[in-house]
């Protein structure tokens, strides 16, 4: 066996060692690439950015506006119902006006008849039975006599039944009549008390959304930027129930513009987006976010589905916002002024949660 001199082993030590590093470089290359991969294909993460005073007196006014706007709705809600309770009470008006007659020709018909039937009594048309024993001429006869008086004051009672009964019905159709007048006035009080109120109602939210108007115009280009974020264009399948459609329809109106009022494409405003895409597939929902509120089931935030409904205010009476849950941690609503109608993060649906409700299922 051939002697290995130092220098040879030398050698065969450097060429292991760059064998080896030349393994653990090509590993760190392979490592990298699967991380820049996987972090290709993860969503970015969302972070809380720091608004400026600007855009936050913004969304300050457009929460203000939504409040107004509520408050609006609610009045023409409420007159709208008031305006029908004076249509109904015409109508018993009507109603209770047609009994009276009624009543009243039926209570004259039979107090001419008791009238009639109490003169002969008074005339001696009417006799006792021992008035009628003493003057037969035999038993027949007084059977005869009998049984003609029986007659006579079977109809004499009727008659009076019934005239008591028609005095009665008069005396009903008078309340009812009266009644239905009374609440025919306070409901025309009150619906023209309410269309005051709206009227000022309407001049305040006009006022403040020109106030936004002109504060849209005056935000800088980084804060429209910012108000609007990065744009969501990806695809969901939130299922085939009637939610899931719903989801699917709000989706397809991404990009409408947003104003308040807005119940039908290309304009919503959030409540009028969430009423028309369940109406979309036979669901009706009330117009604002407050009644909207009203409707199915609570739900937590753990436990949401695509198509659930999430509220924001401090109150369930001071609801301003509504949001539609799309699966995934994400949502579609139409939120402010400059915002076109959108999916985004749950956390871009407001910083005052209040609840989450099922609609349907």
């Amino acid at each position: 066996m051939a002697a290995v001199s130092g220098q040879q082993v030398l050698d065969r030590l450097r060429r292991r060692h760059a064998r080896v590093s030349d393994r653990l470089k090509r590993g760190a290359l392979t490592a990298a690439a699967v991380i820049t991969l996987v972090g290709a294909l993860l969503p970015a993460p969302v972070y809380a950015q720091q608004e400026s005073p600007t855009l936050q007196r913004y969304h300050d006014l457009n929460t203000q506006a939504k409040e107004l706007n509520e408050d609006y709705l609610q009045a023409v809600q409420d007159r709208d119902a008031r305006q029908a309770e004076v249509a109904k009470a015409g109508e018993d008006i009507a109603a209770a006006t047609r009994a009276k007659a009624e009543a009243k020709v039926k209570e004259n018909a039979f107090r001419d008849q008791v009238d009639t039937l109490s003169r002969a009594s008074f005339r001696g048309a009417r006799f006792d039975k021992l008035s009628a024993l003493l003057t037969g001429a035999s038993p027949k006869d007084f059977l005869n006599r009998s049984s003609a008086l029986s007659v006579l004051a079977s109809d004499n009672n009727k008659a009076l039944q019934t005239l008591v009964g028609a005095v009665k019905a008069a005396d009903e159709a008078e309340r009812k009549h009266a009644d239905a007048q009374k609440r025919a006035t306070e409901a025309r009080d009150a619906a023209a008390k309410l269309a005051e109120d709206i009227k000022a109602k309407k001049t305040e939210l006009d006022k403040q959304i020109n106030e936004i108007t002109t504060s849209l115009d005056k935000l800088s280009p980084a804060d429209r930027a910012a108000l609007q974020g990065e744009i969501d264009k990806g695809v969901y399948f939130p299922g085939n129930g009637v939610a899931g459609k719903a989801v699917t329809s709000a989706l397809s109106r991404r990009g409408d513009r947003y104003a308040l009022g807005g119940t039908k494409p290309p304009v919503f405003d959030c409540s009028g987006l969430m009423m028309w895409a369940y109406a979309q597939h036979g669901y009706k929902l009330p117009r604002t976010s407050r009644e909207q509120y009203k409707i199915g089931r609570p739900v937590s935030r753990d436990q949401l589905q695509p198509g659930d409904l999430l509220f924001y205010g401090s109150s369930a009476a001071s609801i301003h916002h509504v949001v539609m849950y799309i699966g995934n941690g994400m949502i579609v609503h139409a939120s402010d002024y400059g915002i076109p109608v959108l999916s985004a993060p749950l956390a871009k649906g407001g910083k005052d949660f209040f609840a989450a409700k099922r609609p349907i299922g």
